[in-house]
């Protein structure tokens, strides 16, 4: 059952007057249950509960933190039934795709933890003392450490796997952290459920009161106030540009400066190549727009954004996109915001002279429901017009047609920083258009072949960020095993005693992780 109050560390707590309901797109009104939006000095709360456990969390072994995140994995796959039932509820997400979500949520939770029990994550460095070097060298080690204190905004479009416990979570307790979590007004009471099975999950593995909170919100103020909160170590976020960026700039005013990493959505422009457009037209006209239309779009890898070349297969490709699309039954979006935003997204390409609609879904959208499109502009037009490079959230693409190999350059040469790249060609292709495989890889996170960008493979190569405005620091992934390191900092011991060194940087390889010892990956002890 539902209480709708804030959970600061294992209390349940409900202090302001504030209070708020959730829209449900599949219901088309509210639903009954009354949330308690957190104040000021229930945040407060959260920090200094936080702060205390972490001193006590950061102390425990490897396998204990493992044994915490497999018991969260284990929690949510206790629930998941009540869980699934909710998101679908706040979401109007199908029971299918948040079944696999509340997998791939788990997956990574497990992941995680055998990441942390393997312990060489921390990137144990030893350069050992040469005291008969001429000018004498001295013992520095160095490891990566945590932070302290993760403030966790969750997404609207993934109320699992982006949200309470996912990978932002996830990482940040792997490596050490407390976490408070930002709740997204769009989905309460799935966060609320997910919270309970993590502090369940905190008081079963003996971990400290305090590891982890979650703070309702429906206005900016809470969101604001992590931020800029003095005990708050790093921010992370998962959201439009527009939110991403208010959060890292409201972070640059703060005293202390701290790391703020935000994902904030893509174009993902994906480049059809000559040869494999003459190839397999029909081919790729249907498995893109089965990718624009997934999840009706609100994805932040959906391809919304093609180029292509003219040549033999071009007339066929337009086609079958426009039969691919106009058969598109539209889809419940996640909330009236998102939809009102996605009509104004169409309505600013519709607004330019020579933009044309290339095809939209014949079956009318009902109420919060999106109607897939897609959109065509020359080359030239759109070079004109860069700023219509810009994100629409739902099942909507523009194709851009080029002339010849120049003009799709200046197309790419036009676009800022991407989560995902996509080459559509074959290997003659990829050898004669070597230049724009080269600019597709410079712009994005994630260079992709003859594959579509949605779906993100959680795993230890995975890279999901890219140059900004994608991201914020394009040098680190959100989703994968790396997302580990977003929240540590190297520490350096110079000339430690033994006894006083964490257990990585010990002469004695206690937990037996790979370090690099005068450079050399070893897993043998100091002598």
């Amino acid at each position: 059952m539902l209480d709708g109050k804030n959970r600061i560390g294992f209390q349940a707590s409900a202090e302001g007057d504030q209070t708020f309901k959730v829209f449900s797109p599949v219901k088309g009104d509210l639903l009954p249950q009354l949330f308690y939006a957190a104040t000021a000095e229930e945040l407060n709360k959260a920090v200094r509960k936080a702060k205390q456990a972490q001193r006590v969390y950061r102390t425990k072994s490897n396998e204990e933190k493992a044994s915490f995140l497999r018991a969260i994995a284990d929690e949510i796959d206790n629930r998941a039934e009540g869980i699934i039932n909710t998101a679908a509820l706040e979401s109007g997400l199908t029971r299918g795709r948040l079944t696999g979500e509340c997998m791939r949520t788990t997956n990574q939770l497990k992941l995680f933890a055998q990441v942390v029990e393997e312990g060489s994550w921390v990137e144990a460095t030893i350069d050992p003392a040469d005291p008969k070097r001429a000018a004498p060298k001295p013992d520095i080690r160095k490891m990566l450490v945590p932070l302290g204190i993760v403030g966790v905004f969750t997404a609207s479009n993934f109320p699992l796997a982006f949200s309470t416990a996912g990978g932002d979570t996830a990482s940040a307790l792997a490596s050490g952290n407390a976490v408070i979590v930002k709740a997204h007004p769009y989905h309460a009471g799935t966060n609320e459920l997910v919270a309970n099975a993590i502090l369940e999950a905190a008081k079963k593995t003996g971990m400290p009161d305090g590891i982890f909170s979650s703070l309702n919100a429906v206005d900016f103020s809470i969101g604001q106030a992590l931020v800029t909160h003095p005990d708050i170590n790093a921010i992370s976020f998962t959201g439009s540009f527009r939110g991403g960026r208010a959060l890292y700039d409201l972070a640059q005013t703060r005293k202390d400066l701290i790391p703020v990493f935000t994902e904030m959505g893509s174009i993902n422009p994906v480049v059809i190549l000559p040869e494999q457009l003459e190839k397999k037209p029909l081919e790729l006209a249907q498995t893109l727009a089965s990718s624009i239309v997934l999840g009706s779009g609100q994805f932040c890898t959906n391809p919304g954004f093609m180029v292509v070349m003219k040549g033999k297969g071009l007339d066929e490709l337009k086609l079958k996109l426009k039969e691919s699309i106009e058969a598109c039954i539209p889809q419940l979006m996640l909330h009236p915001n998102i939809r009102v935003a996605y009509g104004e997204g169409l309505d600013k390409f519709n607004a330019f002279a020579n933009f044309k609609t290339l095809a939209t879904a014949k079956t009318e959208p009902k109420e919060n429901e999106s109607g897939a499109a897609i959109g065509y502009m020359a080359a030239k037009d759109f070079i004109l017009k860069p700023a219509l490079a810009e994100e629409v959230f739902g099942p909507f693409s523009l194709l851009v047609e080029c002339d010849d190999e120049d003009e799709v350059l200046e197309v790419l040469e036009s676009l800022k920083g991407q989560l995902t790249t996509t080459v559509m060609g074959t290997d003659n292709d990829v050898k004669t258009y070597q230049d724009i495989v080269d600019r597709l890889r410079d712009i994005g996170g994630r260079l992709i072949f003859n594959g579509v960008p949605t779906g993100v493979e959680v795993g230890y190569a995975m890279h999901h960020g890219g140059p900004y405005p994608a991201t914020t620091d394009g040098r680190f992934t959100s989703v994968g095993v790396d997302a580990v390191k977003r929240f540590a900092r190297p520490v350096a011991f110079q000339d430690a005693p033994d006894e006083y060194l964490p257990p990585e940087l010990k002469n004695r390889n206690e937990r037996n992780i790979w370090r690099k010892i005068d450079g050399q990956l070893s897993r043998e002890s100091i002598t």
